[in-house]
């Protein structure tokens, strides 16, 4: 939702509904930020608060209680000690950044740790490797809103290796995968935006709107296939927003 309202691309009225429900999961789900400001109280050194705020935080919403016992970790040995994927790492100082706050550690060396900034060989990806490497850009361009915050030696390897990967997770009906695939490319200095892939992306997606995982849509409890579903979906909107707005730019 953050991206559609960003990104404006599906025009004012879906804008103006995206930052409705925004709001709405501010006031409601949330509760003002005090939903996080429990999390927070009973898991101190979790950064899930943290992340979370920022995205709200980018929107003008606030809670200075929540600030100030994150703050409180913030200073703390732990906070910087803590294990967690490299990527996740790079989650964490974006969300530092988004909230204005020193990095808790520096972000070109946290770069180099993940897999994507050590360019590994293009052969090795497989499912979990693939879903770090998208993790990595989401976090370098701040869900696609920086894409020249990819550095030229990353956004190299991902040009010449991007497309054979696109094309696999296409063969093999991954669409929550090649979703997020499709993503990374809008990020890039030169997208191929790919119209015979995107058709093939499209044609997945069901008259409902909804996005299966692979392959065909589940049957079954509604709830159930919620559960299966709602990421997918939520990429495929993410991913189509960035294309649109790529695609748009080079027009302009």
């Amino acid at each position: 939702m953050h991206v559609l309202f960003r990104e404006g691309v599906a025009g004012s009225r879906q804008k103006e509904r995206a930052g409705k429900l925004l709001d709405f999961t501010w006031r409601e789900l949330l509760d003002g930020g005090n939903v996080l400001a429990r999390l927070q109280h009973d898991e101190p050194i979790s950064p899930v608060p943290l992340e979370v705020y920022a995205t709200f935080h980018e929107l003008g919403h606030r809670h200075p209680g929540l600030e100030s016992a994150l703050e409180v970790c913030r200073r703390t040995r732990t906070w910087t000690a803590l294990e967690m994927m490299p990527n996740r790492r790079l989650g964490v100082l974006n969300a530092e950044r988004k909230l204005g706050l020193p990095p808790s550690s520096d972000f070109d060396q946290a770069v180099g740790r993940t897999w994507l900034g050590q360019l590994p060989e293009p052969w090795t990806v497989q499912l979990h490797i693939a879903y770090d490497l998208t993790h990595t850009v989401f976090h370098l361009t701040n869900w696609g809103e920086a894409p020249e915050q990819i550095p030229p030696a990353i956004a190299d390897y991902l040009a010449r290796y991007l497309p054979a990967w696109m094309e696999d997770w296409a063969d093999l009906e991954h669409w929550d995968l090649l979703g997020e695939l499709l993503v990374v490319d809008a990020c890039l200095p030169r997208p191929t935006l790919d119209a015979e892939l995107w058709e093939r992306y499209a044609a997945a997606q069901s008259a409902t709107g909804a996005m299966p995982i692979q392959r065909r849509m589940p049957q079954g409890d509604a709830a159930r296939v919620f559960d299966l579903v709602h990421h997918p979906t939520l990429v495929a909107a993410f991913a189509s927003a960035m294309a649109t707005s790529r695609a748009l730019s080079a027009v302009g």
